[in-house]
């Protein structure tokens, strides 16, 4: 149990700076104006779960080998639901109803497209 939380601890912190990291380059490029960086984290960690999880045998007991220091350490670390929440929260108050809708549903929805993206690239390379 003990190898296991190690893993998580490690994963995470690596997801976690590679959040920051890529945050601050998609900032640099495109602004802070509209919360992008943390919808591409939060994108593009789907869509790299989506490839792990293939990867990783998908629920077979091989998942849970790296399972605990990809899936749940770094992607957690690296993706942000409660960033993601406070951006949205943060977008309404502003009054940018919008703005904050089309984050809210983007958000959900091309998570949702690049897990699957995800998924059936990888099962595809496979073949």
């Amino acid at each position: 149990m003990i190898g296991l939380i190690i893993q998580v601890a490690i994963g995470g912190a690596l997801g976690a700076v590679g959040r920051y990291l890529t945050s601050v380059a998609i900032e640099r490029v495109v602004g802070t104006g509209f919360p992008y960086a943390t919808m591409t984290v939060n994108v593009g960690g789907s869509f790299l779960l989506g490839v792990v999880f293939v990867l990783l045998g998908g629920l077979n007991d091989d998942t849970s080998r790296f399972g605990p220091l990809i899936m749940v350490g770094f992607l957690g670390g690296f993706t942000t639901f409660s960033t993601y929440s406070l951006d949205s929260w943060i977008l309404f108050q502003n009054e940018r109803i919008t703005e904050a809708l089309l984050y809210i549903l983007g958000s959900v929805f091309l998570s949702l497209i690049a897990i699957v993206a995800g998924i059936a690239l990888t099962r595809s390379l496979q073949a």
